[in-house]
Formats: C-alpha cells, sequence, structure tokens
C-alpha cells in the first residue's frame, strides 16, 4: 500500500541570551585558548585598582583588552596610546555585556624591545622634570680624602678601581658597600649601598659595574636609582658597562665615565698634572727668589757707591746743625708757653682775690663769732644781752660782750 512520506519534525532550540553566551565563551576558549595578537593600543584606560583596559585595533577591526595590575607590575614599560605591542593572552568573551575581549598575560612593545622602551619612557619623564639639568651636576672634589665605591665585590669592576687607584694615588683609601649589580631587586641594594656609603665620611662615591646586556644593566636604569643618585649627599661618578652603554644612572650622576677604570681616575687627582704643576711653581719659586736677591744686591751696590759720594763728617755736621737749630726753637717755644700761661694765671688769680672775703673784710667789714660756739652770726636775735663775740677784721680779731640787741626795721 502506497502512502504519502510523514514530514520531519524539526526540533525548535531556545537559548537565553546567558545560555548563549556561555555557549560562545566556552567555545571560544576551547577553540582558540591562548593567542598571539598584534594590534596598536588606544583608549587606555587605568583604574584604581590598578587593572588597565584598552582597545586593541589595526585598520580594520578591534577587540578590548584586560590588563590586570599583577601582569602590569611586571611589565619593564608603561603601556601608552598608539604603542604598537604583541599581546599574548586567552581570548574569551565578557558575560555581562558579551563584547569579545583578550585576556592580557603578557605584552611587549613591536619593533623594540620592551627594556628600551622603558628606558626611553623614563628618560624623557625625568628629563622633562629637569633631573638631568647641568646646574645640578656637583663638582667632584679636587683632592678627595676618602673614595667610596658601590659595586659588586666579585666582579672586574673593583678589581679595575682598586688597580687604577694603585697607579695613580695608593695613599687614599677606598671603602666598598657591596651589592647585587643585577637581577629582580637589584636596585634596592644597590639604592641602600649608596646611601650607606655616603654616611661613612668619604667625599665621592663610584657608582660602577662592567658592561652586559640591556637586560644585565636594568637596575641602573629604574627611577628609584635615579632618585638615590640625586639624593646623595655628595657627588657621584657613575661608570656603568662599556663606552657605548648610557645608562639612566649615567645621566643622573654628578660626572659619568665610560668605563670603571676611567671613573676611577676621573674621581682621584691626576697626579701627573700635579707633578707638573708643582714642578713648574718650583721653578717660578727659583727665578723669583733669585730675583729678589738679584734687586737686594744692586740696591746694596748703589748704597755703597752712595756713602763713598757722601762723607759721613759731612752729613753729622748737617745733623748737627738741624739739631742746634730745633733746640732753639724748642726754647723759644716753651718761653713764649709760660709767658702766655703766666698772664692767665695772674687774671685768675685777680679775678680769686675779688671774690675773698679777705678782700671784703679790707673794707672795714667784720666777721661776728658767738661764744664759745664759734657760730658765725647772721642776725640780732641769734645773740642775747652778756653772750661772748669775737670779731674777725682784716688785720686781727676783737672779743666783746653784748650789751642789748636790735633788730632793724622794727
Amino acid at each position: 500500500m502506497g502512502g504519502s512520506a510523514q514530514p520531519e519534525l524539526l526540533v525548535r532550540r531556545v537559548f537565553s541570551v546567558s545560555e548563549l553566551v556561555s555557549d560562545l565563551k566556552s567555545l571560544l576558549e576551547d577553540e582558540f585558548g591562548r593567542v598571539w595578537v598584534v594590534g596598536e593600543i588606544s583608549n587606555l584606560h587605568r583604574a584604581r585598582s590598578g587593572h588597565s583596559y584598552f582597545t586593541l585595533k589595526d585598520d580594520e577591526a578591534q577587540i578590548r583588552a584586560a590588563l590586570f595590575r599583577g601582569v602590569a607590575q611586571r611589565l619593564p614599560f608603561d603601556p601608552e596610546d598608539g604603542l604598537e605591542v604583541v599581546v599574548f593572552g586567552d581570548l574569551t568573551l565578557y558575560p555581562s555585556r558579551g563584547d569579545l575581549q583578550i585576556i592580557v598575560r603578557s605584552l611587549e612593545p613591536r619593533g623594540q624591545g620592551a627594556l628600551q622602551l622603558a628606558f626611553e619612557q623614563l628618560r624623557a619623564r625625568l628629563e622633562a622634570e629637569g633631573l638631568f639639568a647641568p646646574e645640578l651636576k656637583r663638582p667632584l672634589p679636587e683632592f678627595p680624602g676618602r673614595v667610596g665605591v658601590v659595586t659588586s665585590p666579585t666582579g672586574a669592576a673593583i678589581r679595575d678601581v682598586i688597580q687604577v687607584t694603585g697607579r695613580c694615588f695608593p695613599s687614599i683609601p677606598l671603602l666598598v658597600a657591596p651589592t647585587r649589580v643585577q637581577g629582580e631587586g637589584a636596585e634596592e641594594e644597590i639604592a641602600a649601598a649608596l646611601e650607606l656609603v655616603a654616611g661613612r665620611g668619604v667625599d665621592v662615591v663610584l657608582l660602577v659595574r662592567g658592561g652586559g646586556s640591556l637586560e644585565d644593566l636594568f637596575a641602573f636604569n629604574t627611577e628609584r636609582l635615579a632618585r638615590a643618585i640625586r639624593a646623595c649627599p655628595v657627588p657621584v661618578v657613575s661608570g656603568v658597562g662599556h663606552e657605548v652603554d648610557v645608562t639612566i644612572s649615567d645621566l643622573v650622576a654628578d660626572a659619568r665615565a665610560p668605563t670603571p677604570s676611567a671613573a676611577a681616575a676621573l674621581a682621584l687627582p691626576d697626579r701627573q698634572g700635579h707633578e707638573t704643576r708643582l714642578d713648574r711653581d718650583r721653578r717660578r719659586l727659583r727665578a723669583a727668589a733669585l730675583g729678589i736677591v738679584d734687586r737686594a744686591a744692586r740696591r746694596l751696590g748703589r748704597g755703597r757707591e752712595s756713602l763713598r759720594a757722601h762723607a759721613p763728617s759731612a752729613r753729622l755736621l748737617a745733623d748737627r746743625v738741624r739739631w742746634a737749630a730745633a733746640q732753639s726753637a724748642l726754647q723759644r717755644g716753651i718761653g713764649a708757653h709760660f709767658t702766655r700761661s703766666g698772664g692767665r694765671l695772674a687774671a685768675v688769680s685777680a679775678r680769686l682775690d675779688a671774690l675773698s672775703p679777705l678782700a671784703v673784710l679790707s673794707r672795714g667789714y667784720a666777721i661776728v663769732y658767738r661764744e664759745p660756739e664759734g657760730v658765725i652770726v647772721r642776725r640780732a636775735r641769734e645773740v642775747r644781752p652778756g653772750d661772748g663775740l669775737r670779731l674777725r677784721v682784716a688785720e686781727g680779731e676783737i672779743e666783746a660782750t653784748v650789751d642789748a640787741t636790735r633788730e632793724l626795721g622794727k
């Protein structure tokens, strides 16, 4: 029996949004997992939590990226807008928005190394701050009494410094502050060693290490060490790496030397130069002394000739004439002085005589004394009849007795 075919029943599955996003998220993570992606950073945002979010784009597409704090802290450079980077991370969906995004596991600049970029970024920032300004550079002491050295105690740099010091100025003591010069956290150890040696009475500090890769020199390209050098109370000479190497420490230090040996030679006095100057000064001093002796000899010769031309007896006679004239002038001056003084004394004596009580008595007045007290009587009421009196006149005294008293005007 022929019969017609039954229609196939289609089963329709309806997803919720969260189910769809969850399935897509699982599919992406299973199919792609961790991927490498190259693109340009844009719309970079740093959250207070320390996480960073940005868009990774090229000319035709873009994808969101999340850089969490732990990964960001391990980066030697700072991500910034416009920087082309290679990202390694987990491809996933952000469920709450349904956005495709990549969780960054590592990040490196494209076209240059991360450490080189970190160096350029820090250099530009510190230079803009003025940390490399020439006016901040302190002069090195001409004759340091003690030199500090911050370096590895087992590296070639310390041997080079000791060799140069022994050859140039072995009498100048070295104070070595041993430290690691590479590896994670080395910049903190170097900064602490710098602070330690600067407080031990040194006049200058050598910050030195041998050459190496950019990774080896990383500790000398950090902001921590740059600020420690600037805060050091004594001048710092940086001699890091080979002549072609330039570090942040070189730029911020008070003086830069291409090698550790050159740093030691720069900080120590120029022995040969000082010996040359001493020899030159000795020759000048000897020539000056001979000149003084020669001029004195010529003056002595002229004095002898003058003595021969002028006999001592003639000079003695002239001196006697001048002495006699001076003595006569002195006697005349003394006589005139006494004459003037005598006239002034007579005038003063005359004025004193005019004021003397004796002069008054000579004009007929008397001074009356009451006896026996000897008190001068000025008023009649000061005596009574029967009192004894003594009268002083110009020539002698008179004794009398009061018979009666009378006050005038009454």
